[in-house]
């Protein structure tokens, strides 16, 4: 079958340019509270699943905390103080009916509990797993824009926050709302009049507590941030502590860190006060609404106004009217705080994806010898100057490529084009006449392989590591077919010799980072992943500078065999491989300015020439 290219759409060019505005996580620091609640909840459905019958359980179990001053009154004015003296009878009946409706409030409050932490723990995995594939799926260049360790927060610590506040929070504040509403029903069934005392000592406190939330929201955001900071300064000097302790800077070192600590520490001070603040309000008007009760509600008894009973049952219903209202202060600050950390989720969320996959109508691209063309292309990181510049080149099916220039370039940039780690700004990056754009993304990682000059290793065997090359294979299953392949491609490699010198063979664990083994045989394994993956694109970044001999010899060996019969591009460090090339591209300062083979290049005297005599006169 035979795919022709499609003219790209003419705001490809526009949506190049706007990588440079897109490309950072967002912050989505406009939205409310309630509009960022509403858009988490549509993240994480999951949380409002049976919300109803949970809410229905929760006013039952608010309902039962009024049995007590309803008992209290009807045991003081219907039986301890009764027409004709007390009835024991009675108290001991209103007593009894009183255990077995608490009983049966503390059973609907426990179901309340265990249905939120089902569901709110249903809708935070759902938060997490959505969070992280998404970080996966922006383009290298957007992860970029931000430290790691703050990367990483927003999945971790952000949601941890939201748990926080879904699970002890979300239910306290329900219950406390219909707390508030049932006590203010049977306040005003008793005395409307001491009622609205209540109420009017409260209003103020609202009033005064929606701009206090306001700036107590804005300082758990700098809370968030600064917490995202300091993880990241840290996961950043526990990954370069070598280089920390080879370059003697620990000092320079832990005095960022404890700046970054100190800066969370203030910023959490500051929003501690503001929250001692706003809760100290609350409990000092609780105070003076008592106070102010038993004033009123005694000369309201005087006149006959209200009973001894109806008296009592209401300073019962004032402390569950005061107590939730204490509460909901706290509740609401830590609901700033989860807040701030769900706007940073949905931050990471909202963010474009750059390098998307094309959709529905992706095109697959059909396995086979692989022809890349660039044209027109350009490249520009964002707020720099373009890094290529009007780069027109035809890498020939099955062809070894060597891209050489010197550093900074623009080698680097055109192989991440190349696997699409990103788009150009400007022009087209076609594979078999198709725009890298418009293939389906699984499809093109079928057919191209990126080897970095540095593999990352994950922690775990040998066999594990290198099965990452095998699609669709579980590398942490114990499969003998796996295994086989393994052996396979470091026998086809010529690698078995190495093998055999480890000391526990494919079951030798590799370390964090692969730091059990050297650069070299780090380079190795990630030979071997390329292998399995069975490539009809191979984008190399030589790494064979820092490698002793042997080691040296084994990754030309396992190159040779790795690129037979498939196009091969290499950014070439040394010459040596632009020697063995089919065709050498020389770039400099982002445009290419010669292509042709070794020989051809030598010869016409040019940029490529004088790269080459420099490099003979140091190495011979």
């Amino acid at each position: 079958m035979t795919t022709t290219s499609r003219t790209a759409p003419p705001t490809r060019t526009a949506a190049g340019s706007h990588a440079v505005e897109a490309s950072r996580i967002g912050r989505t620091s406009d939205l409310g509270v309630l509009a960022t609640l509403r858009r988490g909840v549509q993240v994480s459905p999951e949380i409002v699943q049976g919300l109803g019958l949970t809410i229905v359980l929760a006013v039952l179990a608010a309902v039962g905390r009024v049995v007590v001053p309803i008992a209290v009154q009807q045991t003081v004015d219907t039986g301890v103080l009764a027409d004709g003296g007390p009835d024991v009878e009675r108290v001991v009946t209103l007593v009894v009916a009183a255990a077995f409706a608490l009983l049966a409030a503390a059973t609907c409050s426990a179901l309340v509990n265990i249905r939120l932490f089902r569901s709110t723990e249903a809708g935070l995995a759902t938060l997490r797993v959505r969070a992280f594939r998404h970080v996966h799926d922006l383009s290298v260049l957007t992860q970029g824009t931000e430290r790691r360790g703050s990367l990483v927060s927003r999945v971790t610590s952000d949601v941890d926050t939201i748990s926080l506040f879904v699970q002890w929070g979300g239910i306290m504040l329900l219950v406390s709302v219909l707390q508030i509403g049932v006590a203010t029903i049977l306040m005003a069934i008793y005395s409307w009049q001491l009622t609205l005392v209540v109420w009017a000592c409260f209003i103020p406190l609202v009033l005064v507590l929606r701009p206090a939330q306001r700036r107590v929201n804005a300082a758990y955001t700098t809370v968030r941030e600064r917490v995202g900071a300091m993880l990241g300064a840290i996961s950043e000097s526990v990954v370069g502590a070598e280089t920390i302790r080879a370059y003697g800077v620990s000092e320079r070192v832990q005095r960022r860190i404890d700046a970054t600590i100190q800066a969370t520490r203030d910023a959490q001070v500051r929003a501690q006060k503001l929250v001692a603040i706003v809760f100290s309000s609350g409990v000092l008007v609780s105070n003076i609404v008592l106070a102010v009760v038993v004033v009123v509600g005694t000369l309201l008894g005087v006149d006959g106004g209200i009973t001894v009973g109806q008296l009592l049952a209401f300073l019962f219903l004032v402390q569950l009217f005061t107590g939730p209202v204490q509460m909901a202060t706290e509740i609401l600050n830590e609901l700033q705080n989860a807040v701030a950390g769900w706007r940073r989720v949905l931050g990471v969320l909202e963010t474009r994806v750059e390098v998307a996959d094309p959709g529905p109508d992706a095109v697959v691209s059909p396995r086979g010898p692989a022809t890349v063309e660039l044209h027109d292309v350009q490249f520009a990181y964002p707020d720099g100057p373009p890094v290529l510049t009007d780069v027109d080149l035809t890498i020939p099916a099955g062809a070894t490529v060597a891209v050489v220039g010197a550093t900074g370039s623009g080698k680097t940039t055109m192989a991440k084009l190349l696997v699409r780690f990103m788009d150009p700004t400007r022009g087209r990056v076609l594979l078999d006449g198709v725009d890298l754009r418009d293939i389906e993304t699984t499809s093109l990682r079928d057919r191209v392989v990126v080897v970095p000059q540095e593999g990352f290793l994950f922690d775990g065997t040998l066999l594990s590591n290198i099965a990452y090359g095998l699609r669709g294979a579980d590398v942490d299953a114990a499969d003998d077919v796996v295994e086989a392949r393994v052996r396979s491609a470091l026998d086809a490699l010529g690698l078995t010799d190495w093998l055999s010198e480890l000391p526990q063979g494919l079951t030798t664990d590799v370390g964090q980072r692969g730091e059990s083994l050297s650069a070299g045989e780090r380079q190795l394994v990630a030979l071997a992943r390329a292998y399995l993956a069975e490539a009809d694109l191979l984008v190399l970044d030589e790494a064979t500078s820092a490698v002793d001999p042997a080691t040296e010899v084994r990754i030309a060996r396992a190159l040779d065999s790795l690129t037979e019969g498939r196009s091969t591009v290499t950014i070439a460090h040394r010459l040596s491989t632009a020697e063995a090339s089919d065709l050498v591209v020389v770039v400099d300062a982002g445009r290419v300015v010669e292509v042709g083979s070794h020989g051809e290049l030598v010869t016409a005297g040019g940029t490529y020439a004088s790269m080459h005599a420099s490099w003979v006169s140091q190495t011979r």
